[in-house]
């Protein structure tokens, strides 16, 4: 194919989706490669954008399922220190659900909230920042015992849509659906959700929002190839959903992996010239 590019193919043109990568100041995050705090999270988040990650997303609270929630003070002081490292060399997301740590992250340089509630979009209006809705049920703790749906694509766009408009009404400008993959969902309710993620898509477009997706070194994806593959053997398994959430139209995925993921959608919106 010297001399070809990508675009030369008979495929429809397409928009570079944006990637988001995960910042854990956790010392329990599911995947053990992710954790890091201090001055190495800081240099972490700085390779994140010289790799081409859009938005750099801080956590300082694991949402893994059967973590327990810690103290408000604790997150504060994991997620300041590489808030204020990174203020003004990336943008910044704050993963929290908590309101007084969405507050210190925006007075730090923040202008993203995920929010794995769903509540806090009336502090992301009030603070004039960007909110992103993610669908759970359940707390993390116990989010995993036993979901249930009758139509988890139904249940979870209703929701999602229900969010959405509150969020549009109370001044949210830059709003953001994630069906909230792996949050109080069987492995089923993930793979369907996935295939109906053209749908999701639509639904966030009609509301001026943009779909994110996080499938990223999931549980889910541990027997895609292979049985029972750890987090650190999920790389292809996570570059392969990342790549059919894009297809759908997802403006964006949130990923441990940015170098791979950056180079994975530049080649999906025919970006570079083989």
């Amino acid at each position: 194919m010297s001399g070809r590019s990508l675009a030369s193919l008979p495929v429809m043109n397409r928009t570079t989706p944006l990637v988001m990568g995960v910042l854990n100041a956790t010392p329990d995050s599911f995947y053990e490669e992710s954790r890091i705090s201090g001055g190495a999270a800081v240099d972490r988040g700085i390779a994140m954008v010289e790799a081409g990650a859009d938005w750099i997303d801080i956590g300082g609270e694991s949402s893994r399922p059967g973590a327990n929630p810690v103290d408000t003070d604790l997150e504060i002081s994991r997620i300041l220190p590489v808030v204020d490292g990174l203020a003004g060399r990336a943008r910044i997301s704050i993963d929290t659900i908590k309101v007084e740590v969405a507050t210190a992250a925006v007075a730090a340089g923040a202008t993203l909230i995920n929010d794995v509630s769903g509540d806090l979009a009336p502090v992301a209006a009030d603070l004039g920042v960007g909110w992103v809705a993610m669908h759970a049920q359940g707390m993390p703790a116990t989010m995993q015992d036993a979901p249930h749906y009758d139509d988890v694509v139904a249940e979870v766009s209703a929701w999602l849509e229900a969010k959405g408009t509150e969020a549009r009404a109370l001044g949210v400008t830059d709003l953001w659906l994630d069906p909230g993959i792996g949050f109080g969902k069987t492995f089923d309710h993930n793979w369907t959700l996935l295939r109906h993620a053209d749908e999701l898509a639509e639904l966030a477009r009609g509301l001026g929002a943009r779909l994110l997706l996080g499938t990223s070194r999931k549980r889910f994806l541990g027997d895609a190839g292979g049985p029972g593959l750890a987090p650190s053997e999920r790389l292809a398994a996570s570059l392969a959903t990342a790549l059919a959430a894009m297809e759908a139209g997802a403006a964006m995925v949130r990923v441990h992996d940015v170098t791979a993921t950056v180079q994975a959608a530049r080649v999906f919106a025919e970006e570079v010239v083989v």
